[in-house]
């Protein structure tokens, strides 16, 4: 039984679970004259009939699923003959994709060799019982821990601090997940990171001015070395953002100050719609938008005034993304502008001050920290756009200034070096970490940076 299948199950016992368990709890507090005389509501009871009957079953699922692909893996290749086990983890890799792709049929077993074909009904087989055995044992769980707690429905028993016992704890997992995860990202990128300056000295990754990731097969062959200067790539995605931000910022900004203070009410209900729909449109329309209108717009307009315009330039880019991301500027400007005290508003023009001095003086300062916040999010989506870059900048690692130039981005050549299969040992896949592990510490100490200029103007305020 497939795994979707199982929640299905589990979502399925655990209501009846809970109805058993209201029921067997009103049936026990009948005899002693009402639910008054229960330790607990009766609700208390059904929910944790609920929560014995889904967490444990849940949790051997979410253990099974985790584990389940490693143990299977592991058996199939000791189940082959050891004059033909992988010499190493990358070998190891692709014979097992080869084996999955004979138990799925994908490929012929007659067109690989025999223990090849061998292990993939040995993968079948073991893959058939672990979705029984899985099967069985989740529905056993989740049956018993509901049946366990149907009979723990009495009197004297406080079922109310059990279940809010175990939703503190659940509560607290949730909040650990973000931080777990956060973790884990670091953890494994700065592993691959450090794999990657093993092989290239970090020196030459921060203060190289070129950019070459393509390495070859043998040493002997010309270009072996490869170049990983990392100061094209920042350049390019700090030019890029810096025209987006340049469009996104005061388009955003002032659009929210009219919608929230200046506007009609017929106005701003069919002009903030609209501007909002520009954040679900997919940016690979951004992309085509970007490549088959704008650039060539700023070819022919950069040749009348005697310019020489690149036909993918990092204007052209930076134009189409800062309209991309001008709804998340006014849209949180907007919300943060309505989310100040009426009473400011109303202070202000009692002491004759106008409306656009009210606006400038009082309720701007006021709204910094959010507005500041929207920026922000709005710097970060720039930073990690690809798609339009792709088509409307280009892959050129080029290190200028001049925004009529082709460039590229740091996202886009993380994306491009791991696209398609990839044997993580070479210096040109394992900088696509390099490239990630640095652009995560410096939005990091971009966004440390705001958070402490925040803090400064919130306290005018607290």
């Amino acid at each position: 039984m497939q795994t979707a299948h199982l929640l299905l199950l589990i979502l399925v016992l655990t209501p009846i679970a809970y109805s058993l368990a209201l029921m067997r709890s009103r049936a026990v507090a009948k005899p002693l004259g009402g639910i008054r005389n229960l330790k607990a509501l009766p609700f208390y009871y059904a929910a944790r009939a609920a929560l014995w009957c889904a967490i444990p079953a849940l949790i051997v699922l979410a253990l099974w699923a985790a584990f389940e692909s490693k143990v299977i893996q592991g058996l199939v290749i000791a189940s082959m003959p050891m004059d033909v086990w992988p010499e190493s983890a990358g070998r190891a890799s692709l014979v097992l994709s080869q084996i999955s792709n004979v138990a799925a049929g994908s490929l012929n077993a007659a067109s690989v060799p025999e223990h090849i074909a061998e292990a993939a009904k040995v993968l079948e087989g073991l893959r058939d019982r672990s979705d029984n055995f899985k099967a069985m044992l989740v529905a056993l769980i989740a049956i018993l821990g509901a049946a366990f707690a149907w009979t723990r429905v009495m009197p004297h028993i406080n079922a109310r601090e059990n279940v809010e016992r175990t939703l503190r704890w659940i509560f607290f997992l949730c909040a650990a997940v973000a931080v777990l995860t956060t973790a884990g990202i670091v953890f494994s990128v700065l592993f691959e990171t450090l794999r990657f300056f093993e092989k290239v000295p970090i020196t030459d990754f921060l203060f190289s001015t070129s950019w070459s990731p393509q390495t070859a097969l043998r040493a002997d062959q010309i270009g072996s070395d490869g170049a990983f200067g990392v100061i094209p790539l920042f350049t390019g995605t700090l030019l890029i953002s810096a025209i987006a931000l340049l469009v996104a910022v005061p388009t955003g900004l002032l659009s929210a100050v009219y919608l929230s203070e200046y506007a009609s009410k017929r106005a701003r209900a069919t002009i903030k719609p609209l501007m909002e729909m520009l954040a679900g449109i997919p940016t690979v329309v951004y992309g085509f938008f970007a490549a088959l209108t704008v650039a060539p717009f700023i070819r022919d307009a950069a040749a009348i005034i005697g310019l020489e315009a690149s036909s993918q330039s990092a204007l052209a880019a930076g134009l189409v993304m800062g309209i991309m991301i001008i709804p998340f500027v006014s849209s949180l400007s907007d919300d943060v502008i309505n989310a100040v005290p009426q009473a400011m508003r109303d202070g202000s023009l009692a002491l004759g001050a106008t409306q656009s001095e009210t606006m400038k003086k009082v309720i701007f300062p006021a709204a910094l920290p959010g507005i500041i916040g929207g920026i922000l999010l709005a710097a970060s989506r720039a930073i990690g756009e690809t798609m339009i870059v792709v088509m409307a900048a280009g892959l050129a690692a080029n290190l200028t200034a001049n925004p009529l130039e082709s460039v590229t981005t740091v996202t886009v050549q993380i994306a491009t070096l791991l696209v398609g299969d990839q044997e993580f040992d070479s210096a040109k896949t394992l900088s696509a970490f390099a490239l990630g592990a640095l652009l995560f510490i410096v939005t990091l100490m971009l966004n440390v940076v705001a958070l402490k200029i925040v803090r400064k103007y919130r306290e005018q305020y607290d």
